[in-house]
């Protein structure tokens, strides 16, 4: 064989395992392909499932406050300034939409036309902790234009705009918010969320409610916690005992619909709002987020965080042409109403519920 001419350059063979020869790159020059991040892939998929799930949520939301029915609850003319934040929250007797099978069946008794007031409560917010105030509907005070009467005469006068002024005139507190739910509505709302769990203090048999209640702790479904929620005739205190109660079952409800479980599904939030927004209804001038603000203070008020208070009364038997009403401490009621409206700590003990 002939031998390499010592002038022409010689091919190096490559030492065993160094791969071999390099193939040439992509075309154009660069180096190859990177393989994707498993991270960035990860982030992606859950910023893609964050965005679904807000929409889903706004879609919910936004199809049960469409449901909430709206009433003039603004008064006119000249009205008191107070710090925070003051949502009414009323508790009528309206039969609407109940057929009389119903209406037995809840014990409401008959339609009579009309509506009063069966609760009435003021939650004021913008202090170091929230406040739910109790206002006896016996209460007895003047009404604007109307004299001196019964507190929820001026809801069966005027309706909620007299009632909200009736509240603004005998309490300084401007009235911000105004929420109402009717005997059917609150049934409802309670059968809704799979009932409520309540401890009862005492044995409670009320024919006029309906209800025949054994002492210990139970969940209470739709019919069963409306009696136990307008019950005055079995409760020692009377209006004023019915008043703790009342806000006793409002925070454990409030607390059993403001769950994570129910508010981070957004068909669970469609399918529970839907059933409940047509008992509610709202100020016109409310918006979403002044409601949403609102029930979350009342589960805050029912895990302890907050107060939870009755007007000071100094007679709870009053003799009037209409009948045994309840007399406000003037004095104490007036510290109260003062402290809550220049967003001040209270200094009353808070009712035992």
């Amino acid at each position: 064989p002939s031998r390499p001419s010592p002038d022409r350059p010689q091919r190096r063979t490559p030492p065993p395992g160094s791969g071999g020869p390099r193939r040439p790159g992509p075309r154009g020059g660069g180096s190859a392909p990177r393989r994707r991040r498993p991270l960035r892939t990860l982030l992606t998929v859950v910023l893609v499932l964050l965005l679904l799930w807000g929409g889903s949520m706004a879609w919910a939301v936004n199809s049960a406050w469409n449901e909430v029915a709206r009433v003039d609850a603004t008064p006119d003319g000249e009205r008191p300034d107070s710090d925070g934040r003051n949502v009414l929250l009323v508790g009528s007797d309206s039969r609407a939409g109940l057929t009389p099978e119903e209406q037995n069946r809840l014990g409401t008794g008959k339609d009579t036309g009309g509506a009063r007031t069966d609760s009435i409560l003021v939650l004021h917010t913008g202090g170091d902790k929230s406040t739910l105030l109790s206002i006896p509907r016996d209460s007895w005070v003047e009404i604007p234009g109307q004299g001196m009467n019964k507190i929820n005469a001026s809801f069966s006068i005027g309706g909620p705009k007299l009632l909200t002024q009736t509240i603004e005139h005998n309490t300084g507190l401007k009235i911000d918010g105004y929420m109402e739910i009717g005997f059917g509505g609150f049934a409802t709302v309670v059968d809704a969320v799979g009932g409520v769990n309540i401890c009862v203090k005492n044995d409670m048999d009320d024919d006029k409610a309906h209800i025949n209640l054994k002492k210990g702790c139970q969940v209470l479904d739709g019919k069963n916690a409306l009696g136990y929620v307008r019950a005055r005739y079995s409760d020692p205190e009377g209006d004023l005992g019915r008043a703790k109660r009342q806000r006793q079952f409002l925070g454990a409800l409030m607390g059993k619909l403001v769950t994570p479980g129910n508010l981070l599904q957004p068909w669970k939030v469609n399918s529970l709002g839907k059933e409940t927004a047509g008992a509610l209804t709202v100020g016109e001038d409310d918006s979403l987020l002044g409601t949403a603000r609102a029930f979350w203070a009342f589960r805050s008020i029912a895990k302890g965080e907050g107060n939870s208070v009755t007007v000071p009364i100094s007679n709870n038997a009053l003799p009037t042409a209409s009948g045994t009403a309840v007399e406000w401490d003037e004095a104490k009621s007036t510290q109260l109403f003062d402290a809550l409206k220049n967003n001040e700590p209270i200094t009353i003990e808070p009712d035992d519920s």
